[in-house]
């Protein structure tokens, strides 16, 4: 269906004709989206602005429309987009395997949970170490799911919890490699089977670290309300375990704390985000030297990392790129991390009009690790508008980099 929209529409106006030309509900196309109908209703009076390169995408691919100037005027910003359910070449794969889940065939030969779980603390190191990880840990998923899976079916007593806290691993892992080329009910799917395996486990550390990933699903469906609740519920779960527990379960509080800390700022909640970052803080300094914990890289140079987060969100530049000074990057041993890292950096950069060093430190995330920047709405964004707002004599530059990311601009 083609729909002729009249000109000087705003964003809000064009995607309610779009939405009501295709017969279709406001909480339809808020559900195809991730979003509640409340947020979709506010976008369309033009309450809201939408600032999140990702939704546009979804609403585009939901509304069936190829070109996102449709949906935000005429711009200079121009981008194809793929109105099929799927993004990613490793994700049909993965949506089967999790679909076909309850007539999967064990398998003759079949793995024990301590093997599984080699496999899969292989698999989360080179989610952190790979430039191409969406693709290379993507392609290790289906097969993983079905033996851990596998492994709960056929396993009794402590050997079926071990197995069951691994698949709850499985599943954390799945949703980190999935996040922005999944469709969103993949990513509920997920959530709630990470969580399900961590309660039936009775593990209180594998259920707050379900929590976390869970708590990301939500923040980025834009419930920080939802997404803060997730996450303090869960650090409330951990903290009778804090002081005689292990490193894993004190290092996933941590990354609960954090988790919290980037919620609250987004939401503008100074006082919170610093109270909870300084909680982090606290368990870092308690933790051995150079530890790193494997699936969230809670960390002292994650804790670090954060307050350039933190700082960002809160759009105090200045504050952000301070903390950038006295920073090692090269001590966080993930290359995911560290990419998203010079992301933030490059958006505190923004926020102060420097466009030319924001696509220098944007190009330094791109080398370090190709397929976060490609696949993190953020760097999209920033990239767009580095293009956007920079002289005419670095566009070229600009479009360059945006064109190795899959945003066109011209």
């Amino acid at each position: 269906m083609v729909v002729d929209l009249p000109e000087g529409l705003r964003p809000g106006d064009r995607i309610r004709l779009l939405r009501e030309s295709r017969g279709m509900s406001r909480p339809v196309l808020a559900g195809l989206c991730g979003r509640g109908p409340d947020r979709l209703k506010k976008i369309e009076s033009g309450e809201r602005e939408i600032r999140s390169h990702v939704l546009l995408v979804r609403l585009a691919a939901a509304l069936q429309v190829k070109d996102l100037s449709l949906l935000t005027g005429p711009v200079d910003l121009v981008q194809s987009v793929d109105i099929g359910k799927l993004s990613h070449p490793t994700v049909p794969r993965i949506w089967a395997t999790i679909m076909s889940r309850p007539f999967a065939a064990n398998f003759e030969t079949r793995q024990g949970a301590g093997e599984l779980q080699g496999r899969v603390a292989a698999a989360w190191t080179l989610w952190h170490t790979s430039g191409r990880n969406r693709s290379e840990v993507g392609a290790l998923l289906p097969d993983l799911l079905n033996a851990t899976e596998a492994a709960v079916r056929q396993s009794e007593g402590k050997e079926r919890r071990r197995a069951l806290v691994v698949l709850c691993d499985v599943y954390r892992l799945v949703q980190q490699t999935t996040a922005f080329i999944a469709p969103a009910e993949m990513a509920w799917v997920v959530a709630d089977r990470a969580i399900a395996a961590a309660q039936e486990a009775d593990d209180p550390t594998a259920l707050a670290a379900a929590a976390w990933n869970w708590a990301n699903i939500l923040r980025s469906a834009v419930y920080p309300e939802e997404a803060l609740k997730v996450v303090t519920d869960a650090a409330a779960l951990l903290q009778p375990f804090i002081a005689a527990g292990t490193d894993n379960s004190r290092a996933i509080y941590g990354a609960l704390q954090l988790h919290a800390a980037v919620t609250a700022a987004r939401e503008g909640l100074e006082g919170d985000a610093w109270r909870f970052w300084d909680k982090a803080d606290e368990i870092a300094k308690k933790l051995p030297n150079g530890y790193v914990e494997s699936t969230t890289v809670f960390s002292r140079a994650n804790v670090d990392f954060h307050a350039v987060s933190v700082a960002t969100e809160l759009r105090t530049a200045g504050k952000a790129l301070a903390f950038v000074d006295k920073l090692d990057p090269d001590s966080m041993p993930s290359k995911e991390r560290r990419s998203r890292l010079w992301v933030e950096v490059a958006r505190g950069y923004l926020q102060r009009g420097e466009h030319i060093s924001a696509l220098h430190v944007l190009k330094i995330a791109y080398s370090i690790s190709p397929e976060t920047v490609i696949y993190t709405p953020a760097a999209r964004h920033a990239t767009t508008e580095v293009w956007l707002r920079s002289p005419r004599g670095l566009r070229g530059e600009a479009a360059e980099l945006g064109r190795e990311i899959g945003v066109t601009l011209g």
